[in-house]
C-alpha cells in the first residue's frame, strides 16, 4: 500500500530547471501507528478536562474503576501493604499511592509529581461588564500565558459551581459549557495599521475582556423570572448583581439548578476546539493545556501500569501526586508549597507502624522515609523551534517525538544533578527509551518547576524532566505523538526499578 514517494518541485525561478526528492513515508507512518493508541487516549483526556478541576475527576473515577481505595483527609486512614490508595485536595490536587508488599517502616516513597494547572482567565467574582451595546464577562489573567493567542477564539467556560439544595445543603459541581459562548475580537488592521510595523499591543485590563452577547438584542424582562429574590438592596451575594443574568442562565440550564441555587463558582475560559493528532504523517498532537496535563496523563498512566505482581515485591510505596497552583508560584493548600507529600509520608508510617513503634522511633521512621524517598519532577519541556534555533543552546536541542528530556539549570532553576539524573539515564538505557537533555542559554531566562520547591523544602532527592513541546502556554500547544508513549513507558519503568537502582553509595553521604 505505502510505497517510495517522488516529489517533483519545479523552480518558480527558472521553469527549465527542477528539483527532485524521493523519500519513503513508509516507515515513518509505521512507525507513528504504534504510537496513536495512546496519543487519541490522551486527547480524550484533554478534551475531558478544561480545567483542573475536571482533570482530577477524571483520574479519580479511573482510580476507582482500577481497585484504588479513595480516602478522606478529614478521617483516620488505615493503610495496608500491596494496597492503593488516593485522595484529593480542593478537587484540584490529587495523590494516588500503591504501597509496595514488603514496605518497611522507614523505607522511601518513589514519587512522580506534575501538576493539573494551565494559563488561562479566571472569571472574576464581579464579572459584570457592559460596553458600547455589548455584554462582556470580567476575566482576570492567571499564570504567564501567550495573551495574544486566545484573540478571535472560540471560547467558553468551565470549573466548579456551589449549588444549593433542595434540603438547604450546599454541593461543589463541575459545570462545561460545550459551545463558543465568548470571544475576544481583535480589531480590525483598518482601524490601527501599527500593528504590522510596531507589531501587535494590548493592555490585559482593557483588551482581554470577552464578550458574551449584546444588550441591545437582550429581552427587556430577560432573566427576572429567575432572579434571587432578596429585600436587601446592599446584598452582594444575589447572583444577577454581579454577573450577566445570560451567563448564569447557561449555567443553571447546564447544572439542572435555578439561577438562586447559585451561590458561588470558580471559572476558567477554555477553548472549545478539540485537541487533534496532526502533521502530514500523524506526528503530533495539537492542543491546549499540554502543559502540564501531558506529564500528569503520563505520570498516572505510568502507575496505573504497574502490575499488581510487582507491587507484591515493592519494598518502597509507589506515589503520583499532580498538584495545582504551580503557574502562580504553588503557594496554596494544594500547591507543591503545601506539605502534602510529607502528610502522606507521615501518615502512611503512622497508619501502618503506630501500634508496634514508640513515638520517637515513629518520628525516625518519617525522617528516615524521606530520605530514602526520590522524586521526579515532572513538567513539559521546550522542543528545538523551527524558525528560533538560535533560542536554543546548540548543543541542547530536544525534539518531538525523540523521547523525554531532562532538564538541568547550575542555578537551581531545575533541581536535576549528576546522580538524580544517572537514575533516569539508567533506566532508559535499560529499557530501550529515548532520552534528551535540555538546559538554556547563558543569556536567556530559565523557568522553574515544582522539583526546586520540594527538594529544597524536604531534602527529597529529585530530577526534573518532561516531554518536548512547542508553543508552552499558548491557548493551543504542540507536543509529539510518540512521546506520550515514552513519557508513559519511562515513569512506568521508574516506578518498576527505581527500589533496586537505588544502590549509588559515597563515603560522603
Amino acid at each position: 500500500m505505502f510505497k517510495s514517494v517522488k516529489i517533483v518541485q519545479t523552480s518558480l525561478v527558472s521553469k527549465s530547471r527542477s528539483i527532485q526528492f524521493n523519500y519513503s513515508t513508509k516507515n515513518n507512518i509505521r512507525n507513528m501507528e504504534q504510537y496513536l493508541p495512546q496519543a487519541k487516549e490522551f486527547i480524550s483526556f484533554i478534551d475531558k478536562s478544561p480545567s483542573p478541576y475536571h482533570a482530577v475527576q477524571y483520574f479519580s473515577e479511573i482510580l476507582k474503576s482500577k481497585g484504588f481505595i479513595h480516602l478522606s483527609e478529614k478521617q483516620m486512614w488505615d493503610i495496608q501493604p500491596n494496597k492503593k490508595y488516593f485522595f484529593t485536595r480542593n478537587q484540584s490536587c490529587i495523590s494516588a499511592f500503591a504501597v509496595g508488599g514488603k514496605f518497611k517502616p522507614g523505607n522511601g516513597f518513589n514519587i512522580a509529581a506534575a501538576h493539573t494547572d494551565s494559563p488561562n482567565f479566571k472569571v472574576r467574582p464581579v464579572s459584570k461588564v457592559e460596553s458600547a451595546g455589548y455584554q462582556q464577562v470580567g476575566v482576570e489573567t492567571y499564570g504567564g500565558g501567550l495573551w495574544y493567542t486566545w484573540f478571535d477564539r472560540d471560547l467558553t467556560v468551565a470549573g466548579r459551581v456551589i449549588v444549593k439544595s433542595t434540603d438547604s445543603t450546599y454541593e461543589s459541581k463541575l459545570v462545561h459549557i460545550k459551545k463558543p459562548i465568548l470571544r475576544i475580537p481583535s480589531l480590525a488592521i483598518h482601524l490601527d495599521r501599527s500593528v504590522n510595523t510596531d507589531g501587535f499591543k494590548y493592555n490585559t485590563q482593557n483588551h482581554l475582556v470577552p464578550m458574551i452577547a449584546s444588550k441591545l438584542s437582550e429581552p427587556v424582562e430577560s432573566g427576572k423570572a429567575t432572579e434571587p429574590k432578596t429585600n436587601d438592596p446592599q446584598d452582594v451575594n444575589a447572583s444577577t448583581t454581579k454577573h450577566h443574568a445570560i451567563l448564569l442562565e447557561l449555567l443553571s440550564k447546564e447544572l439542572g439548578c435555578s439561577i438562586g441555587d447559585i451561590q458561588n463558582f470558580d471559572l476558567s475560559v477554555c477553548d472549545t476546539q478539540p485537541a487533534a493528532i496532526g502533521g502530514a504523517l500523524d506526528e503530533y498532537i495539537f492542543s491546549p493545556r499540554c502543559d502540564n496535563l501531558g506529564m500528569s496523563y503520563c505520570a498516572m498512566v505510568g502507575l496505573l501500569n504497574v502490575k499488581d505482581s510487582t507491587l507484591a515485591e515493592e519494598e518502597n510505596v509507589l506515589n503520583v501526586v499532580l498538584f495545582d497552583n504551580e503557574e502562580v508560584g504553588s503557594s496554596s493548600p494544594q500547591g507543591a508549597c503545601a506539605p502534602l507529600i510529607t502528610d502522606t509520608i507521615s501518615r502512611v508510617n503512622t497508619s501502618m507502624f503506630a501500634s508496634t513503634c514508640k513515638p520517637h522511633e515513629l518520628n525516625n521512621f518519617i525522617d528516615l522515609t524521606l530520605r530514602n524517598s526520590f522524586l521526579i519532577s515532572a513538567d513539559m519541556a521546550h522542543a528545538i523551534h523551527p524558525n528560533y534555533t538560535a533560542n536554543h543552546d546548540p548543543l541542547h536541542r530536544p525534539a518531538l517525538n525523540k523521547g523525554p528530556v531532562i532538564k538541568y539549570n547550575a542555578n537551581l532553576r531545575y533541581a536535576s544533578n549528576g546522580p538524580t539524573s544517572f537514575v533516569i539515564l539508567d533506566i532508559c538505557k535499560k529499557n530501550g527509551i529515548p532520552i534528551q537533555e535540555f538546559l538554556v542559554k547563558n543569556d536567556s531566562a530559565c523557568g522553574s518547576t515544582i522539583g526546586p520547591i520540594i527538594s529544597g523544602s524536604y531534602g527529597i532527592r529529585t530530577v526534573d524532566i518532561g516531554n518536548p513541546q512547542l508553543s508552552m502556554h499558548s491557548i493551543r500547544e504542540t507536543c509529539g505523538v510518540a512521546d506520550i508513549t515514552h513519557g508513559i513507558n519511562l515513569i512506568q519503568k521508574y516506578f518498576e526499578q527505581f527500589t533496586k537502582l537505588d544502590n549509588i553509595k559515597s563515603d560522603l553521604e
